[in-house]
């Protein structure tokens, strides 16, 4: 990999982050590599102010902190097809990282440069909130990004996209219905609706009693949030699928769109979302040399029999 401009991106509330991202710093300086030091937290996002300033695309994102960090790091960088190496400095469970221990390994700009890593691709999500008028015209989903990136804003998701009542003292649940390319399934009466990736079905989706998807599948999974009704179940859908969702009821009914746990937009009847695949993906830098999503999965959910505290049995 080229390696002359890196942007070091660290957690906002990590002193152990940013101490990390300096040495980090001063390692690629002393080999002619130009670095940039970005902060990014709830209340601080580094990437609007980077595009904008920088003179070019960096070659490598390092990111240093926990998955919050990697997935504001994905919003922003995967359509620009900007590789992300990220290190768990700071960081609760980490499924998107490296150990930190691996920061401090020996050579390991040097295997960057010798391209020594394997460049796994994650599949996004993508949302545009779109009037009535708006839907003619765009009724085509076979291409990702669909034209919509002139008409309105796009929201981009690494892990998922959920949907929740936007007044909540208001309307403390909302119906919803889900158009699927072009069909209606169900009409969700409950606290919200979440579409993830395969990437984000360990997260928010698992805990409203979702699947676990392997990341290597390109799947979207539709989870409804604490439904009302026993027959709204969550389903998996094939990639190229086209959400719509739509809120009813009166004007107060608003919605809110949430990515990755980052605020989107509000929206309400007579209006709704369109979600699909994104036609990018993320691409995340994979140091390990054996990786393996298993071990992953029986380590950080803390799954008894683990196999990193015990040796498999002999059946």
């Amino acid at each position: 990999m080229r390696l002359e401009r890196v942007w070091l991106i660290y957690r906002a509330d990590s002193p152990l982050a940013l101490k990390e991202a300096r040495r980090c710093s001063d390692e690629l300086e002393k080999i002619g590599v130009t670095t940039v030091l970005g902060m990014s937290g709830l209340t601080a996002d580094p990437f609007p102010g980077l595009l904008a300033s920088e003179p070019r695309l960096p070659d490598l994102a390092v990111v240093l902190g926990g998955d919050g960090t990697v997935l504001g790091a994905a919003r922003h960088l995967a359509v620009l097809d900007v590789p992300i190496l990220s290190f768990n400095v700071g960081g609760h469970l980490g499924f998107l990282t490296h150990d930190p221990g691996l920061l401090r390994s020996e050579g390991l700009w040097q295997r960057v440069l010798e391209d020594r890593f394997a460049l796994e691709r994650r599949m996004m999500l993508q949302a545009a909130i779109q009037r009535i008028g708006d839907l003619h015209g765009s009724e085509d989903a076979s291409g990702a990004d669909d034209g919509l990136q002139d008409q309105q804003e796009i929201h981009w998701a690494l892990n998922d996209l959920y949907l929740k009542p936007y007044h909540e003292d208001l309307a403390p649940t909302c119906i919803l219905e889900m158009e699927i390319d072009g069909e209606v399934v169900d009409q969700v009466r409950g606290d919200g609706l979440i579409l993830a990736s395969p990437t984000g079905s360990t997260g928010y989706a698992m805990a409203a009693g979702g699947p676990i998807l392997h990341p290597g599948i390109d799947a979207i999974v539709v989870s409804p949030i604490c439904p009302m009704s026993l027959s709204s179940r969550t389903v998996v859908l094939p990639p190229r699928s086209r959400v719509v969702i739509w809120p009813l009821g009166d004007a107060s009914r608003q919605v809110k769109l949430w990515k990755d746990g980052a605020a989107g937009e509000v929206f309400g009847p007579g209006e709704c979302c369109v979600i699909q695949q994104a036609a990018h993906h993320a691409l995340m830098v994979q140091l390990e040399q054996s990786p393996s999503y298993y071990r992953t999965l029986s380590r950080k959910l803390h799954w008894a029999g683990s196999l990193l505290d015990s040796a498999p049995s002999s059946n």
